[in-house]
C-alpha cells in the first residue's frame, strides 16, 4: 500500500481528500449516500484518471466513480475503498459547429451542458435535472423532455473516450473499438471511466413546457386516455404523468400531466397539448413557451436520514390498460408510493433492438414508485410495496437503471436480458476482467 500510495503522490495532479481534511465530509457522501473512503481523488486530467485507477487496482481497494452523485444506489461512494470524483472534469465545448458535435466531460452536469449549448441554440435530450451527471445518465439510458423526438441521451453519443482497468485510455466510436462503443452505451460503469463523450446536439428552439392537473378521482380515464393519445401524439410532444405524490395529498393528490412541446410555434403546440386537455376536468393548467434549458429543474437533496427507495420497470402496448388500472387503484390507498409514469417510444423504438446495450426498445411507458422517509418508516412500507410489485409482475418486464435503489443479481438480469449480458460479459472479461469496476449494476466477467 505504502508504495502504491506513494506512486499516486506522485504521479496524481488533482485533489487527494483523506479522512481528517476538511472537504472530507463534504466529498465522501454522495448526493444520496453517505460513507467513509479512504481516499477521494479529484482528477484535473485524464493523466490523473489513470494514476486513480492504477492505485486503486493496485492497493486491491474497492473503486467508485462519481459523476454527478445522483444515483439511488449509492454506487458513488463506499466504505474504505477509493472514490475517482470527477467533478473537476467537466468542461463542455462545440468541437464541431456544422455537425453539432460537442465535447463533454465525463464529470460535467446536464445544466453545466445546458449553459454552454442554448448560446448557441443547440440542445441534447438529456434528463430533467441540472446536477444530473452526464456520465452516469447517459451510461444507462437518458430519458429525457425530447425523448420521443431525438430518443436517448446514449442514442446522440458518437465517440468516448475511456480509462480502463489497466490504466490505459481507449477511444470508442463506430469505427474504433466498435464492442466497447456498443457495451458503453447501456452498460453502465462496467468497463471503464469514460474521461469525455462526443456527442451530437441538435439545433432547438424555445419548448412549451408545463403541466395539466385533473382532480385525483379521475386518475384511471386520464391516465388510459393520456396513453391512448400519446401512441398517435406528434413525436415533438414527450409527456410524464405523477400522482400520489405525498407531498400534495397522498391518495388525494392531483394527476398531473407534464408535457414539453419541442417547438416555439403555438398552434402546434396546442394542437399537440389540448387533446391531453379534453381528457378530463381540468384543476390547474400552467403551461409556457420558455427555454428548453429552463425545463431542466434543480435537484433537492434529501435531509439527512431520509432514504429514497425507487424501482422501476417497462410496459409494452399490450400491457399498458393492465399496468395503468393497478397503478391507479394503488395510487388511491393510503400509503401508495408516489408514482410517476413517462412515455418512450418515438425515436427510441426505431433502433435496432441490438443497436445498444439499452436493450428496452419496444416499451411504450417507463414507470416509477418511489418511498422516502426515515430508514424506520421506508422499512415498514416495504412489505406492502412488494405486494404492489407483485400484482404489477405479470404485465411488465425490464427495469430501467436510472431509477433503480438496489442492485441484485436479480435486478442485473432483469436490467439486461440474456443475450445482452453475455454479450456485455464477453467485452467486460476483454476490458476488466478483474471487475474492478464492480461498483454498478455488475456484470461479472464470466
Amino acid at each position: 500500500m505504502s508504495s502504491a500510495l506513494e506512486t499516486l503522490r506522485r504521479d496524481f495532479g488533482g485533489d487527494i481528500i483523506e479522512p481528517g481534511a476538511t472537504e472530507y465530509a463534504s466529498a465522501s457522501r454522495s448526493i444520496l449516500a453517505s460513507g467513509s473512503p479512504a481516499y477521494v481523488l479529484r482528477p484535473k486530467s485524464v493523466g490523473d484518471v489513470q494514476a486513480g485507477v492504477r492505485f486503486a487496482a493496485g492497493a486491491g481497494l474497492v473503486l467508485s466513480v462519481r459523476g454527478g452523485g445522483h444515483g439511488f444506489p449509492g454506487f458513488g461512494t463506499n466504505d474504505d475503498g477509493v472514490v475517482i470524483d470527477l467533478s473537476k472534469l467537466a468542461n463542455v465545448e462545440i468541437i464541431d459547429k456544422k455537425r453539432h458535435h460537442v465535447r463533454i466531460g465525463g464529470g460535467a452536469t446536464w445544466g453545466q451542458v445546458a449553459a454552454v449549448l442554448a448560446p448557441n441554440g443547440l440542445a441534447i435530450s438529456s434528463g430533467d435535472t441540472k446536477g444530473v451527471g452526464v456520465g452516469g445518465l447517459t451510461l444507462t439510458g437518458g430519458i429525457g423532455w425530447k425523448v420521443r423526438k431525438y430518443g436517448l441521451a446514449l442514442d446522440n453519443v458518437v465517440a468516448a473516450e475511456v480509462v480502463t482497468a489497466n490504466g490505459e485510455v481507449v477511444h470508442a466510436s463506430a469505427a474504433e473499438n466498435p464492442e466497447l462503443f456498443w457495451a458503453i452505451r447501456g452498460g453502465g460503469g462496467n468497463f471503464g471511466i469514460v474521461t469525455a463523450f462526443e456527442f451530437a446536439a441538435h439545433p432547438t428552439t424555445d419548448v412549451f413546457y408545463g403541466k395539466i392537473a385533473f382532480p385525483a378521482s379521475a386518475a384511471a380515464t386520464v391516465l388510459q386516455g393520456w396513453a391512448d393519445y400519446l401512441r398517435t401524439a406528434p413525436e415533438e410532444l414527450t409527456s410524464v404523468a405523477s400522482f400520489a405524490n405525498p407531498f400534495a395529498g397522498g391518495p388525494e393528490a392531483p394527476v398531473e400531466i407534464h408535457v414539453a412541446f419541442d417547438g416555439d410555434d403555438p398552434d402546434l403546440a396546442a394542437q399537440a397539448i389540448d387533446p391531453i386537455r379534453r381528457l378530463g376536468t381540468v384543476i390547474d393548467y400552467d403551461i409556457a413557451r420558455k427555454p428548453y434549458a429552463d425545463t431542466l429543474v434543480d435537484g433537492a437533496t434529501p435531509p439527512p436520514g431520509i432514504h429514497l427507495v425507487t424501482r422501476s420497470a417497462f410496459a409494452d402496448k399490450e400491457s399498458v390498460p393492465e399496468v395503468l388500472q393497478i397503478l391507479a387503484e394503488v395510487g388511491a390507498s393510503e400509503g401508495s408510493p408516489f408514482i410517476a409514469v413517462r412515455s418512450v417510444g418515438g425515436a427510441v423504438s426505431r433502433v435496432p433492438h441490438d443497436a445498444t446495450a439499452y436493450a428496452h426498445r419496444q416499451a411504450e411507458l417507463m414507470f416509477v414508485t418511489t418511498i422516502a422517509g426515515p430508514q424506520p418508516v421506508v422499512e415498514a412500507a416495504g412489505p406492502a410495496l412488494e405486494t404492489i410489485w407483485a400484482r404489477l409482475a405479470p404485465h411488465v418486464n425490464g427495469v430501467y437503471a436510472n431509477f433503480l435503489a438496489s442492485a441484485t443479481e436479480d435486478d442485473v438480469a432483469a436490467i439486461y436480458p440474456t443475450q445482452t449480458y453475455k454479450r456485455l460479459a464477453a467485452v467486460k472479461r476483454q476490458y476488466d476482467p478483474g471487475n474492478l469496476f464492480a461498483r454498478n449494476h455488475n456484470i461479472r466477467p464470466r
